[in-house]
């Protein structure tokens, strides 16, 4: 009964958090981002745009979603977009094709269009397209990473103003996977492939340097140990180019790193947009 009560208590609570996100924000759906793709499905992946009322250029924050790149859609995180674009900021949420359908190549290509788009488009939004940051959790962590410091998918990486880090996996994926060689086990076969050179071209830990965009990193403590060390790796080989970028260490689970973020008044938005107003 206890929890029956509590559950009656916070379900207005939510109710009224998304009825002021909206009335906030205005959201454009399933946007197409893509003319082609090499995935192995018909259907092409779309965006949704959420924008602040106010008719002025904000701040653009493209976040891409995690699911160890076999699981996730873009609906899942509309809490995101209502919170950012609340505070001023223009918020793109790209879906991506997903494993077996594509492996980190396509899913990184499809990153890429959707920056690539937001860059185009993003002016009808009420978004600037010279404050284009990314943010990502877990897979999307590593994808916007691995975009960031990779210079084969994006021609000019000057569009990318920041990087955004939540809790990424998969930074060092060729280490890892010397050690624990893929399996059809979430679909890692297809997503890395059997090919060694694959997995370093897949981790953006051997891409940094001094053309790479500022960092803003976040771990938990909680999570896996593979993510604590990769992201430790990171940042040491990082501060070669950024001296002061550290990890910012949350008492945190995986999932709650990025269930926090429900929440408008969790203090890391307001980090993130002094990070936004320091690099744009």
């Amino acid at each position: 009964m206890k929890n029956k009560n509590k559950l009656f208590t916070i379900l207005p609570l939510i109710f009224c958090l998304t009825l002021l996100a909206s009335c906030a924000s205005k959201k454009t759906k399933d946007i197409s981002y893509l003319q082609t793709s090499k995935a192995l499905v018909e259907s092409l992946p779309k965006l949704d745009v959420y924008q602040p009322r106010k008719a002025q250029k904000n701040p653009v924050v493209i976040f891409i979603h995690g699911g160890y790149w076999e699981a996730g859609n873009k609906d899942i995180y509309k809490f995101l977009g209502r919170n950012f674009a609340k505070k001023g900021i223009t918020t793109v949420i790209p879906s991506y094709t997903l494993s077996p359908n594509g492996n980190y190549q396509t899913m990184a290509e499809e990153v890429a269009a959707a920056i690539e788009w937001t860059h185009a488009n993003i002016a009808d939004y009420n978004g600037d397209p010279e404050q284009i940051f990314l943010m990502g959790h877990s897979a999307g962590g590593h994808l916007i990473a691995l975009v960031s410091t990779n210079p084969k998918y994006l021609a000019n990486k000057e569009m990318i103003k920041g990087t955004i880090l939540n809790d990424a996996a998969a930074l060092d994926m060729y280490s890892y996977l010397k050690e624990h060689p893929p399996t059809a086990s979430h679909n890692y076969d297809v997503t890395w492939t059997k090919e060694e050179q694959n997995w370093k071209d897949a981790s953006p830990i051997y891409f940094l340097s001094e053309n790479v965009p500022p960092f803003l990193i976040y771990v938990g403590t909680k999570t896996y140990p593979s993510i604590i060390a990769q992201n430790k790796d990171f940042v040491q080989e990082l501060n070669k180019y950024q001296p002061n970028v550290a990890i910012n260490y949350l008492p945190k689970k995986h999932v709650p790193m990025m269930s926090q973020y429900f929440f408008p008044w969790n203090k890391h938005y307001q980090e993130i947009i002094d990070f936004i107003e320091t690099n744009k």
